[in-house]
């Protein structure tokens, strides 16, 4: 039963799966790239979600909201962005013109900015997964809306000082109570998952792929959970999506009504500790190159 859409507006889209990243989203996103593959899996519903009190997603924690249609899919991917094993899911979802949210921990936001921008200007959404990955049930109040606020700080500076999609996935899926009711002052929508691939636990694509399908063939839909940094799932990916196609799944695009603007004193913190030029930073192989190596 679809409890949920007095807090979603659905639209649907062509099979393209083009849709604009959010409201503010940087000018890239604003016009995605023309789909080229007449058998791709595509976008077939874009939701827009109003943040507002911080409604919680995914039936592993959170059984409010049940939006998703029988055979629609959620794609979430967490702790990029990663040289590597990011860019070859961004060219996998690419070649299936569909989109995912990403979840993104604000280290690897300050390491690799070129590359969320990237996940922001293919049109993709993008959320935050803390600081540092640490999980929050075993810090203090203080030191969890530290480790909050400056991962949503590093994922905003990365992305040129813009604000961010109102989206949260907390680490472990671990919720301290207290940091859901700051999340809900915060208006930042929770996240878990319907489903678990495990990716973090195996080597093998194959078992990725394996554990997706399985669990969905019990669900028959879900927002499914995997990571973007882990070299299983970026070489899962491309045949993953084709078993998803294969299957009769749908892809549903998780879009939020209001961004989150991050707060200044968090900002400042970032910047100094790792240092100016992240929110302008080029690849770093256009800026390093080795020309000899004995």
């Amino acid at each position: 039963m679809r409890t949920a859409m007095a807090l979603l507006v659905a639209a649907t889209l062509s099979a393209t799966g083009t849709a604009a990243w959010a409201q503010n989203a940087p000018a890239p996103a604003a016009t995605a790239a023309k789909c080229d593959n007449p058998n791709a899996l595509g976008v077939t519903r874009v939701v827009e979600i109003d943040t507002t009190g911080a409604p919680g997603f995914g039936f592993e924690h959170f059984k409010a909201y049940d939006f998703l249609r029988d055979k629609e899919v959620v794609l979430t991917f967490d702790d990029g962005p990663w040289p590597g094993h990011t860019p070859a899911v961004l060219k996998a979802l690419a070649d299936q013109c569909t989109k995912a949210l990403f979840f993104a921990i604000g280290k690897h936001a300050g390491w690799h900015p070129e590359i969320l921008k990237r996940v922001a200007a293919e049109g993709h959404t993008i959320g935050s997964h803390t600081w540092s990955h640490k999980d929050l049930s075993r810090m203090t109040q203080e030191e969890a809306v530290a480790e909050f606020e400056k991962g949503l700080a590093a994922v905003s500076i990365a992305l040129g000082n813009k604000p961010v999609p109102p989206f949260f996935r907390f680490p472990a899926l671990r919720h301290p109570p207290e940091m859901m009711k700051y999340l809900a002052d915060r208006n930042v929508s929770m996240f878990s998952t319907d489903l678990d691939s495990f990716d973090f636990r195996t080597r093998k694509p194959e078992q990725v792929i394996a554990n997706v399908m399985k669990k969905l063939e019990k669900t028959g839909k879900g927002i499914i959970l995997m990571h973007d940094f882990q070299p299983a799932t970026a070489a899962a990916t491309p045949e993953l999506l084709k078993r998803l196609k294969d299957g009769g799944y749908k892809v549903v695009q998780i879009t939020g009504k209001t961004p989150t603007e991050p707060k200044k004193e968090y900002v400042d913190m970032v910047m100094k500790e790792i240092g100016g030029g992240m929110e302008n930073a080029l690849p770093m192989s256009s800026v390093i190159k080795t020309i000899k190596e004995n």
